[in-house]
């Protein structure tokens, strides 16, 4: 009895750092599995309102189920915004993030090809400058190019209209300096983040923002998920209308996008632009 009372206090503060440990794994698992979601915030999923700054987050899939956003698609609407198309057509618009070009834009752009399945890819000017060949390949083979911004900033710390400006018009400028065409006005915030200052900016310089409704990590080079999990996410949490989200980055992508094609076109889903969403 007096081991344990001179103890007491050890006994204590050990018992009170495992409860935290555990704890923190809880959390930890809960963001990790909202990650594969495609998004950040989880006490925010669903929410009708759009913060004044915010990382996109989605939460809520089902079997072939609609996701819920952070903001509403509706509330999205008021800036030209979209994360979902809607009705219960089996739709899916893909799009790529093309940060920069690592070898696996090619069989990404073969798979698109084959399947004939149009493509959106958001660049930042990294990818104008050093892969100019495979944008021209976008642009001939019917796929749009979007603007990802030219350095890939944080965006929702961009508060005055000149920098936003300027962060969109260098990608603009570029493109078509390579192309010879004009840049889709497409725009999605890097990594997600964004304000209602961002989306307000990119609407009245005429730009359609795209979030999404399905992503998994795809991101990370020396960690690329593998051939089936990606098949396991990708086919698992697909649904009418989904904006689907690759990194063109990703080796899985490049070695798993022909056998994803192919499995839903056998789920009976087929793929549009983002153009006809907006219309």
């Amino acid at each position: 009895m007096n081991i344990l009372k001179k103890y007491k206090k050890t006994i204590f503060v050990v018992f009170l750092l495992c409860a935290m440990f555990f704890a923190g794994r809880g959390v930890g698992y809960l963001t990790r599995e909202f990650s594969l979601s495609g998004g950040n915030g989880i006490n925010s999923v669903g929410s009708s309102h759009i913060s004044a700054s915010e990382n996109w987050g989605l939460g809520g899939y089902g079997e072939e189920t609609k996701p819920t956003g952070i903001a509403s698609a509706e509330e999205l609407k008021k800036y030209d915004a979209y994360f979902v198309g809607e009705g219960e057509e089996k739709i899916i618009y893909l799009t790529f993030d093309a940060g920069y070009e690592n070898g696996n834009t090619e069989p990404i752009l073969d798979a698109l090809k084959k399947h004939n399945a149009p493509a959106t890819f958001f660049v930042v000017g990294h990818y104008l400058e050093s892969a100019p060949e495979l944008v021209k390949r976008m642009v001939e083979e019917g796929h749009c190019v979007g603007n990802h911004t030219y350095h890939h900033l944080d965006m929702s710390q961009i508060s005055d209209m000149e920098s936003f400006r300027k962060e969109m018009e260098d990608v603009e400028n570029l493109f078509r300096q390579i192309t010879g065409k004009e840049l889709a006005k497409y725009y999605r915030p890097p990594q997600g983040k964004y304000s209602v200052g961002n989306l307000q900016m990119a609407k009245e310089l005429g730009y359609h923002t795209f979030f999404w409704s399905l992503a998994y990590v795809d991101w990370y080079q020396d960690k690329q998920p593998s051939k089936e999990e990606a098949m396991e996410k990708l086919t698992g949490r697909i649904h009418p209308g989904a904006i689907v989200l690759l990194h063109s980055t990703s080796k899985t992508n490049g070695e798993v996008l022909d056998e994803l094609l192919g499995e839903w076109e056998k789920m009976g889903y087929s793929f549009r632009p983002l153009s006809e969403l907006i219309n």
